[in-house]
């Protein structure tokens, strides 16, 4: 099939490597990989700051920018969240309100792609390292996604996957409540590093590089050996 993908602005800005490993991925499989430039924000910073103004501004650029794609796949549950929940909410009563649930209808988080649409869990993937996985609030308690990233990662060839004794807590980071609230998410944050430091872990592994780039700032201060990286990065090292 052909693969709309969507990338979000701090991919398109910070983690393009996690981009371009969903591309090599996805071709990989088969698939035809079609990507608009023009389209790397969903709008969400605005929304999630109260601004639904401003979002709608943005989205009405992604629901019209979208509208002729077949599957849309966003390697962000934050984003998959906003798309697929947030955009009927705002767009209710308005002229693109059907539009928008149609698009919400395409729309799949990468993890939940490969597993729920494909029916793939083994990519032939190879990565010699212990690890923990991270569940982003979005992808968790507005996708239901938990599951599906798990199964990938236990088919990757010599990686050993250790939970986190808490594994449902929020990173602190939250887009702009980070910026309003920097006290509560930084002690947020510590507390999820802790968690994760404490399984020996040598990476620290989500589907949502928003959490990532907080956690890592966090424990790059500390000097901590843990390191950060996207589900998709790992699944790509075949």
């Amino acid at each position: 099939m052909t693969i709309s993908l969507f990338i979000p602005c701090f991919i398109d800005q910070l983690f393009p490597s996690v981009g371009i490993s969903v591309v090599r991925i996805l071709e990989k499989l088969g698939h035809k990989v079609d990507f608009d430039e023009s389209l790397v924000c969903c709008g969400q910073p605005a929304f999630n700051t109260g601004c639904w103004n401003e979002a709608r501004d943005v989205a009405i650029r992604v629901v019209d920018g979208l509208k002729n794609a077949e599957v849309v796949v966003i390697p962000s549950g934050s984003c998959g969240a906003m798309i697929r929940v947030f955009y009927p909410e705002i767009f209710k009563g308005h002229p693109k309100q059907e539009a928008a649930l149609s698009l919400a209808h395409k729309i799949y988080e990468f993890s939940e792609f490969l597993v729920d649409r494909l029916g793939v869990v083994d990519l032939g993937s190879r990565f010699p390292a212990k690890v923990t996985f991270h569940n982003g609030c979005h992808g968790l308690r507005e996708l239901r996604l938990k599951q599906q990233p798990r199964q990938l990662l236990r088919q990757v060839k010599e990686l050993t996957l250790v939970e986190m004794d808490d594994q449902t807590s929020c990173c602190g980071f939250g887009g702009t409540f980070a910026v309003k609230f920097p006290m509560i998410s930084t002690a947020m944050g510590e507390a999820k590093c802790a968690s994760a430091l404490e399984t020996g872990a040598d990476f620290l592994v989500s589907n949502d590089s928003s959490c990532l780039m907080h956690l890592q700032g966090l424990l790059s201060r500390k000097k901590e050996k843990l390191k950060s990286i996207h589900l998709a990065e790992i699944l790509a090292s075949f």
